[in-house]
């Protein structure tokens, strides 16, 4: 049920972005298997996205992960504190990411509330991606991993939403970008609890 690798290899970063949504990331973590179905995400168009890390060629030791080919993971650490979990999409040489904001928990519950230091699933669990990478055990260590292993992977399992359900609009914490902020490039379930509420 893993998505295959050409899937990824889909240009359209954006149209990707929307799909994803009701697919089903997994991890397994040394044994513990968790997961759930994501809940929202970002499209990053690589080279003229002014919000991207890769926006103008931008080539460093962080971002050459963004120029493989798709279906690898780019995991970044963010304001030093929190690891940012991005599925690398699109061919070779052309750096277009999609970053996981959340997911609505369903398997290895009990794992997911001990890594978050919880005792029931609140909705903060996994919202947010910082919070989706610590509950699912995601680190740097996986960066540039194959998501055809047995470590990190996206399943379908035939859950859709129909576009009404699903909202596009602004990516968040981006202001930088300019006019690029503006893109409708973030898609979230619209009644989920899981997901940050509009722009937050």
């Amino acid at each position: 049920m893993k998505l295959p690798e050409s899937y990824y290899h889909n240009p359209d970063v954006v149209a990707l972005s929307r799909d994803l949504i009701g697919k089903y990331l997994f991890t397994c973590i040394d044994g513990n298997l968790t997961g759930g179905y994501i809940v929202e995400t970002e499209a990053y168009a690589g080279i003229i996205d002014k919000a991207s890390h890769a926006h103008g060629g931008r080539m460093t030791p962080r971002t050459k992960t963004m120029y493989l080919q798709g279906g690898v993971s780019y995991v970044y650490l963010c304001y030093g504190i929190h690891e940012m979990f991005n599925i690398v999409t699109s061919v070779d040489g052309q750096p277009h990411a999609i970053l996981i904001r959340a997911i609505h928990p369903t398997d290895g519950l009990d794992m997911i509330m001990a890594r978050r230091d919880m005792d029931t699933l609140k909705p903060n669990i996994t919202r947010g991606p910082g919070s989706v990478a610590k509950a699912l055990g995601i680190s740097r260590n996986i960066n540039a991993m194959s998501l055809q292993g047995d470590t990190i992977w996206v399943e379908d399992r035939g859950l859709t939403f129909p576009d009404v359900e699903v909202v596009a609009g602004p990516r968040v914490g981006i202001d930088y970008a300019g006019d690029d902020a503006l893109l409708p490039y973030r898609f979230y379930l619209k009644e989920n609890i899981f997901v940050s509420k509009p722009n937050k």
